[in-house]
């Protein structure tokens, strides 16, 4: 089969009609092409291209090719965007883009998505700290992009709004400076956080706009990767110095390639421009730079035999998958450092920059601590006393424990039970706090057998958890004799085997299982329907995945999209509906009303 044909296009400005044209042009010559992707502002500057705009959104005119946007913003962006997203079909958890109308696809944010083969990832809109509703990306969506760096497989094609300023400095790890255009040496416009991206997602293709100019660098190769990178920086459509704003490629997807194909490296490969930045700078700058490390230095948390100063190797910094959610796919072939201190102090909030770097660049802009903390965190999410507990998920309240709605949740009705008082897990509670969740878990499983469910529990007992919740997802009651065979053949692939517990009831199972918990070890167990309780007892130096109830639960339900809850996640708004409709259902079930 014929690798796909891709169009790449700079800035549009709502040049809509010019960009057309040329597209169905090109098509017409040398195509067919499979889609189109536009990097930098899609949108006009002024109002007076929103007719030509109104033109294409409304249907009153032709989109040639599947067209795919990042540049989320001008006049009549937050129009045309706020009505697209409310839109039935754009609702939930979209990577490979919200339809605007037919051939017309919103990249919102950050994601990845796989487009004729192809594994596309992209970060729409430019870095602010502003909050402002569209055009620019968040932290969120950095974290994300940080995360898929950390998954299996290769990034074929990257899409990003401004150029990036180390492509363009001096010597460049011999790179050729003759065809650089005049102003790219500007690092004016520039971002960064982009760089950063780029270094570590590593993709075949980075493609940006937003310069003004056409630029497509040497290939270079990549730390820690057998593949080379090829920048493509695209000039804005109906720029006056004529500069080339449409450009083709025709990568053959990597999924598909062998060892041998992926590794190729052109003639005029260059060393990664991310090993050292050579800057045309005066002594002043110089000096800056070298206190600037030096200060950075004295930020480092962790053991320095493990970490380099900055300068180093992939594997001087944190793993954002691994710190983020206690589990990395690479495992031992992750290039990143598995820190579980760094864990711990992001579980109370720490920032994950100021862990990796020392230090933070958003500063007012970033909402999470920028100090290292001790002990209990006086601002656990889950404590009723805390500032920051998301008092709209809870759904009933008793003396010693109270349920909440899961933000992000696997499904409708996904439940948590939780301590009011700070405990780090169920099994270790005080008596009347086991008797208070034992009456919660009755009352959820007659609930949900009303309506044709039956209810999975499962807990992860993490040493260094710091506030319990037992989890409840409803499933239909024709999955429920799959739950152990699917929970027991995940547990082969990661390569243990539960411990089973019978029992008449769930307050004699769960003594059993209280039993025999120590509290030296992490625990995973999971209440199936019937009563049986699979638990497994987790080594000190075994990895085991933060997710894996849900994991399991999700392929048992054919939602592997919906594993992650960051996945899932929804508006206050739409929270505040799903906690109503739930109270409203289960009151006559809850013993605490």
């Amino acid at each position: 089969m014929a690798p796909p044909r891709i169009l790449l296009c700079g800035d549009p400005i709502g040049h809509l009609n010019q960009l057309f044209k040329r597209v169905t042009s090109v098509n017409k010559s040398t195509g067919p092409f499979d889609a189109l992707l536009c990097v930098g502002q899609f949108f006009p500057d002024s109002s007076d291209r929103l007719e030509e705009l109104t033109e294409y959104v409304d249907g009153r005119k032709n989109i040639p090719l599947p067209t795919y946007f990042i540049g989320d913003y001008g006049a009549g962006a937050v129009k045309v965007l706020t009505a697209a997203a409310k839109e039935n079909g754009n609702l939930g958890f979209k990577m490979d883009g919200l339809k605007i109308r037919d051939n017309l696809f919103w990249l919102k944010g950050s994601g990845k998505f796989v487009l004729h083969g192809l594994s596309v990832a992209y970060l729409s809109g430019r870095k602010s700290s502003s909050g402002v509703m569209y055009g620019t990306y968040s932290q969120d969506d950095v974290d994300a992009l940080r995360a898929l760096a950390e998954e299996p497989g290769i990034i074929d094609i990257f899409l990003t709004y401004p150029f990036i300023e180390f492509y363009f400095y001096g010597v460049l790890n011999r790179a050729s400076t003759s065809d650089i255009p005049p102003g790219l040496s500007d690092s004016s416009g520039s971002d960064p956080i982009i760089s950063e991206l780029v270094a570590e997602i590593k993709p075949r293709y980075h493609v940006a706009g937003a310069k003004g100019v056409f630029y497509a660098r040497e290939p270079y190769v990549n730390v820690d990767a057998a593949h080379v990178t090829r920048f493509i920086g695209l000039a804005a459509v109906g720029n006056a110095s004529k500069q080339k704003f449409i450009h083709a490629i025709s990568p053959t997807p990597a999924s598909t390639m062998s060892s041998t194909e992926i590794s190729t490296k052109p003639p005029n490969t260059t060393l990664s421009p991310y090993t050292f930045v050579e800057r045309p700078a005066n002594a002043h700058e110089a000096e800056k730079r070298s206190a600037d490390v030096a200060n950075d230095s004295q930020y480092w948390r962790y053991d320095v035999s493990k970490r380099q100063k900055v300068g180093g190797g992939d594997s001087a910094r944190l793993c954002f998958k691994f710190v983020s959610s206690d589990s990395c796919p690479q495992g031992d072939k992750c290039h990143f450092n598995h820190d579980m201190d760094a864990r711990t102090q992001s579980m109370r909030g720490v920032c994950f920059e100021f862990l990796n770097k020392g230090k933070c660049e958003r500063g007012e802009g970033c909402n999470r601590k920028h100090s290292l903390q001790e002990g209990r965190s006086k601002e656990c999410w889950f404590c009723l006393s805390s500032p920051n507990v998301e008092s709209h998920l809870i759904t009933s309240v008793g003396e010693n424990c109270y349920c909440a709605l899961a933000k992000g949740p696997l499904v409708p009705d996904h439940v948590l039970i939780l301590p009011i008082e700070h405990l780090p897990n169920t099994l270790s509670s005080p008596p009347e706090f086991e008797i208070e969740l034992v009456k919660l878990q009755n009352s959820l499983r007659a609930y949900f057998k009303s309506r044709k469910k039956e209810v999975v529990f499962f807990e992860w007992v993490y040493l260094k958890t710091s506030h319990a919740n037992l989890q409840a997802i409803p499933i239909p009651s024709n999955r429920a004799s799959a739950v152990k065979d699917i929970f027991n053949l995940a547990a082969e692939k990661l390569g243990f085997k539960f411990m089973e517990l019978k029992s008449d009831n769930s307050l004699e199972g769960r003594r059993l299982l209280r039993d025999q918990f120590d509290g030296k070890f992490s625990v995973f167990y999971v209440e199936l329907p019937g009563g049986t309780i699979l638990s497994h007892t987790v080594e000190e130096n075994e990895k085991f995945p933060v997710q894996f109830g849900r994991e399991v639960l999700a392929g048992l339900l054919n939602m592997a999209d919906r594993a992650d809850w960051r996945n899932c996640k929804l508006d206050k708004e739409e929270e505040i509906k799903m906690v109503e409709r739930f109270k409203s259902s289960f009151q006559e079930y809850d013993p605490n009303e």
